[in-house]
């Protein structure tokens, strides 16, 4: 017998006067009502209800637990109550964990319109460029910009990545434009930290891979840095246009090897579950689906 169910039924019992009466309103047999309390009073050591062949009658024991029953129960559908509504609804505190420049240019912005649309829900936002375990430091979900491999972890696409490959006009008029990637080699390169192959881009053209060992004069375990290093004439970057974008719009930043394009990454959103999935989790991922676009608006040209 399960305690909740055995103390259930005790209070049915008292405020129905009767096992017959429990047993109609609980939709079980008297027979079984009966055997919760038996069990309930040899768990307790205690006799909680007097018996007799005309009436129940509570004993003092029995109406000190049924007092508290009545409250430990009350709590407990007002518990499941709240939890339910998790849901159905959007509320609670969401733990998100994405990377730093993707976080404080697209993320922070769409987090503040996504706050309009469900004002009960909190966010915490932690930025940085190492890959966490979301599900040992607690958080709810992530946005990783990778090319995802096997994993325990639910991910779902949010948008296209592009790479490509720009550098400063000032250092391209100085330096020369790169024709193929092999031209890579007579050119100072800035290279990402965090790249497992930091020193190595790949190109594919044809079918044909070109996997070129780069320069790298200056490299950073952060877009933005490499991003304003290139800008300031420092060399060439590869870094993806939701990085890069903007300034590629603007001029500050001109696109080389075009003809050789380079195998994509994608934004996603990585959660433990599939299952049970909370409403906050599930309404924000979707509404970060359309707030970036098909294409991502970082890829619409001015």
């Amino acid at each position: 017998m399960d305690t909740i169910d055995g103390m259930r039924t005790f209070v049915t019992v008292v405020s129905k006067g009767s096992f017959s009466g429990a047993a109609e309103h609980l939709e079980m047999s008297p027979q079984l009502v009966s055997k919760y309390l038996g069990q309930l009073e040899t768990r307790l050591r205690v006799r909680l209800l007097n018996r007799s062949t005309r009436r129940l009658s509570i004993t003092e024991a029995g109406q000190a637990y049924y007092d508290r029953c009545q409250q430990v129960l009350a709590d407990i559908d007002e518990m499941e109550c709240a939890v339910g509504e998790l849901a159905v609804k959007a509320r609670g505190t969401l733990r998100i964990n994405a990377p730093m420049s993707f976080g404080v240019t697209h993320l922070s912005p769409a987090i503040a319109q996504y706050q309009h649309i469900e004002p009960d829900v909190t966010v915490s936002l932690t930025l940085n460029d190492r890959v966490v375990d979301i599900v040992s430091e607690g958080f709810d979900l992530a946005i990783r910009i990778t090319r995802l491999g096997e994993s325990s972890l639910v991910a779902r696409k949010l948008a296209p990545g592009r790479l490509v490959v720009c550098g400063a006009p000032s250092y391209l008029q100085q330096r020369g434009i790169p024709e193929t990637p092999e031209d890579l080699g007579e050119h100072d390169c800035l290279g990402y930290a965090y790249s497992a192959n930091h020193d190595q881009w790949t190109f594919i053209r044809d079918t044909e891979t070109h996997r070129v060992r780069i320069k790298a004069r200056f490299s950073a375990n952060n877009g933005d840095a490499l991003r304003l290093a290139a800008i300031a004439g420092a060399g060439l970057v590869l870094l993806p246009t939701f990085i890069v974008g903007e300034d590629i719009n603007a001029g500050r930043l001109q696109r080389v090897l075009d003809d050789y394009p380079v195998e994509e990454l994608n934004v996603f959103a990585v959660y433990p579950h599939r299952q049970y999935l909370s409403a906050k989790v599930r309404t924000f991922v979707d509404f970060l689906g359309d707030y970036f676009g098909s294409p991502p608006y970082w890829d619409v040209p001015n």
